[in-house]
């Protein structure tokens, strides 16, 4: 058997297109590795800097529902899921990291995947970043937000009304359930490539994104949404489905999330033939022993599972939330959907764009249509223009 057979025999992954080949370290080989291990300390810091700021804040409490009562088809589905979830996560971290562990005293590239979707849970309110236009069910168990500890944040949110993150969802949610999605979607791109062997990287990959905008419109705007789990009040109408109620879905979101599980899938799918991803190219150049260059391929591993969901979702969806239409009625109506943050029970309106749209900085038109300023703000003084003689 000549040579290229034997290396052919032994390919047991899928080859990206541009991928190179491991072998002697060289000087480009490390470049891949470092620049995304670097990606990664930026969003670990991240995680940590918010994680601390909330824990030991006053966003660290529980956010009420209000007086409003989800009605028993939204709340026997919502408690069952997060059951679910639950009794699944610890057979979950036994089969991605324990058992592995256990076998061959390594954390495998599901193990590495599996905590980096857990900490990417931390970019979840960042869609809200400039205006409020998504909103979790606040009667579901929650600790707040640690949105407003976000480096920048402008949106207008405050302790006791900000938008709640359900935590006994959220956790084994990102943490298993988008692995399992990914895994699922590995599946069938290599299904597809055995049916069609000749099919480019590039179709393949735009199937694989139109795979998933379709599940992502069957979970959300089929399922998730009905259930009252969150809702998108400040969606745009005329860009979504079932437009003007509490389980509106904009297409957008699918085109964004799509984006995320097929960059993921990617991001799983093209390995060497060694099972290394893009992100970890060079890996065998990384100087120290056994744990730092594990820990440096976790980095590399969660910066990129971080810039999938940064740049496919919370960039355009930040953009797209400052002009989102009105909020529905349907929405104003439900406390569990609006805790405080705006319409009764306040002095302001809910986000509208015939309105100024306030930061958490700035002041705001109330329910009389007067300016509110912040304490011990003024209006900026009107500076004459000079004028020549």
């Amino acid at each position: 058997m000549s040579e290229s057979s034997n290396k052919k025999a032994r390919t047991v992954t899928e080859p990206l297109s541009g991928t190179a080949a491991l072998g002697t370290p060289d000087r480009s080989a490390t470049k891949p590795v470092h620049l995304w291990a670097a990606v990664g300390a930026v969003f670990l810091a991240y995680t940590l800097y918010v994680f601390i700021r909330w824990v030991t804040g006053p966003y660290f409490e529980p956010v009420s529902g209000g007086p409003s009562e989800p009605p028993l088809y939204m709340k026997i589905p919502l408690m069952a899921n997060a059951i679910v979830l639950w009794v699944g996560l610890p057979f979950a971290l036994w089969f991605f990291i324990i058992r592995p562990w256990v076998r061959e005293r390594r954390i495998t590239l599901d193990g590495m995947l599996l905590v980096s979707m857990a900490l990417m849970m931390f970019q979840d309110p960042m869609l809200n970043y400039y205006s409020t236009w998504c909103t979790y069910n606040a009667w579901l168990f929650n600790q707040g937000s640690w949105a407003p500890h976000i480096p920048g944040w402008v949106a207008h949110e405050e302790p006791g009304h900000t938008v709640p993150e359900p935590l006994l969802t959220n956790i084994p949610g990102y943490m298993y359930g988008v692995l399992l999605l990914t895994i699922v979607g590995c599946a069938i791109m290599r299904k597809i490539k055995n049916r069609w062997p000749a099919i480019s990287n590039l179709r393949l990959i735009l199937v694989t994104y139109a795979i998933a905008f379709v599940f992502d419109f069957v979970m959300e705007a089929l399922i998730l949404l009905p259930i009252g789990f969150y809702s998108y009040p400040g969606a745009i109408q005329a860009l979504s489905f079932n437009a003007g109620t509490y389980y509106q879905w904009p297409v957008y979101e699918g085109l964004m999330w799509g984006g995320v599980q097929a960059a993921l899938c990617c991001l799983r799918f093209f390995t060497d033939d060694r099972g290394r991803t893009v992100v970890e190219r060079g890996l065998d150049t990384v100087r120290g022993g056994f744990f730092r260059r594990q820990f440096v391929r976790f980095l590399a591993i969660f910066g990129g599972v971080s810039a999938c969901f940064f740049l496919f979702y919370n960039v355009p969806a930040t953009w797209l939330g400052m002009h989102g239409d009105a909020w529905p009625e349907d929405v104003q109506k439900r406390s569990y959907f609006n805790p405080g943050i705006c319409g009764e029970g306040t002095d302001r309106p809910c986000p509208n764009p015939d309105l100024p749209l306030p930061t958490k900085h700035s002041g705001y038109i109330n329910n009389d249509g007067e300016l509110v300023l912040p304490e011990g703000v003024e209006l900026p003084p009107v500076v004459p223009i000079e004028r020549g003689n």
